[in-house]
């Protein structure tokens, strides 16, 4: 069974190889681009992750979806401060960093808002449990390839190589989540589940857009804990609560 998954991944290498790819042509760039367009290119980028966040947190549309994402949330940041999830991934960058030789400083921060912009969302969600459903390649994570090659062009252009490097961990998270998908059977995941995963993801994303508009530094990755609760907190309420809306 594990032998023949890897044929439900084809979207998500595609992904992987275009966000490469757009990273590596921004690191080009970047090298002959004046520092008002480096600045002006972050101010796009942190808009567009203001309105995908504010688009897919739209997904909450019902006080039982409200409740869910707020106290998972809460659960879940409060979590991931504790396991200091986010000083574990910008040491991850860190020694990646380290272990290449590389002295770029923004290194760590273009690997980590690399895989926040390319992995939290609802199209790579969505796209990754297509394709542990068979779907082979998902039409979404080939559009979603499209849109992250260029997002990496430009988030290279001003933040450097350590964008191409998140791309090891949009491959390790999307085809994580198709891998489990494969195993248990897509059959079993309720469309609410995917929809509140979603409207979490987006709130995350409104989190990433102001860290990256410079506005005040949001510790998101702190809060992807809160994707597990969310799971748990919708299966519990369509087995014991199916009428609670």
């Amino acid at each position: 069974m594990l032998a023949h998954s890897h044929h439900y991944m084809i979207g998500t290498i595609v992904n992987t190889a275009t966000i490469v790819a757009g990273a590596s042509l921004g690191c080009l760039l970047k090298k002959n681009l004046p520092q008002q367009y480096q600045k002006a290119f972050f101010q796009v980028i942190g808009l567009f992750t203001l309105v995908l966040g504010m688009q897919m947190a739209f997904k909450m549309d019902s006080p039982s979806a409200a409740l869910i994402i707020i106290f998972s949330m809460i659960a879940g940041t409060m979590l991931g401060e504790y396991w200091t999830l986010d000083n574990k991934m910008q040491s991850l960058g860190a020694k990646i960093r380290n272990r290449l030789g590389l002295k770029h400083e923004q290194f760590t921060e273009g690997f980590v808002s690399g895989f926040l912009l390319f992995a939290v969302g609802s199209m790579a969600i969505i796209g990754a449990i297509e394709e542990g459903c068979g779907t082979n390649p998902s039409t979404l994570l080939l559009t979603k390839s499209l849109m992250d090659g260029f997002s990496s062009f430009m988030l290279a252009s001003v933040l450097g190589i350590g964008v191409a490097f998140s791309a090891l961990t949009v491959l390790v998270f999307q085809g994580g989540i198709t891998l489990a998908v494969y195993l248990i059977g897509g059959e079993n995941i309720h469309p609410e589940i995917i929809d509140n995963i979603s409207a979490a993801g987006g709130l995350m994303l409104l989190g990433l857009g102001i860290t990256l508009l410079k506005i005040k530094r949001i510790r998101i990755v702190n809060m992807l804990p809160a994707l597990i609760f969310v799971c748990l907190l919708v299966w519990l309420k369509i087995t014991f609560l199916p009428n609670f809306r």
